[in-house]
């Protein structure tokens, strides 16, 4: 009979819960890798933004509307964590830029949506549309599986942040 070492047995354990040093280690490193991560993503989207005459906020925006349809101003409250004031001042922006427009909501005449003039962000659509046929060919590396992994991951942790923000102060 053989008697197994801690090591031994958090490498039987496999991707579960668990892996001692290993796994502070592996999770250090991913923590930096985050952070790289998310460094590069605001700078990509901080000058895809530029390139387009918008900030950042303002093209994620077009992003939601474009994702969800015509939103309301409440709507683009809870979907970017923006106080009031600061979504009237976002979407008056977008609209003086000819990205958006204001138009009366289809069942309840007293509302209004923000709708995104769609002809006016083909350029922009087009680099992500480069953008993304990288990332499905550097995916060609990882099985299904370790994607659906990712995928989770990355499902996870989008909402702790949302979760993170909402709990941030809101400027008066």
């Amino acid at each position: 009979m053989t008697s197994e070492t801690s090591d031994e047995k958090s490498e039987r354990a496999g991707p579960a819960r668990g892996g001692g040093d290993d796994r502070e280690s592996v999770l250090k490193e991913m923590m930096e890798t985050g952070r790289e991560q998310s460094a590069a993503t605001i700078m990509f989207h901080t000058a895809v933004a530029a390139s387009q005459g918008l900030s950042p906020t303002e093209s994620k925006t077009l992003d939601l509307l474009a994702k969800h349809g015509p939103l309301t101003a409440k709507d683009l409250v809870e979907y970017t964590g923006l106080a009031p004031a600061s979504v009237t001042g976002l979407v008056d922006r977008l609209a003086a830029k000819g990205f958006v427009q204001r138009v009366k909501h289809a069942t309840d005449k007293r509302r209004v949506v923000v709708e995104l003039q769609r002809e006016k962000i083909t350029e922009l659509a087009a680099f992500f549309d480069d953008w993304a046929r990288d990332v499905v060919a550097a995916c060609e590396e990882f099985s299904t599986e370790e994607l659906r992994t990712v995928t989770r991951f990355l499902a996870v942790t989008a909402a702790l942040q949302r979760d993170a923000a909402a709990r941030l102060p809101q400027p008066e």
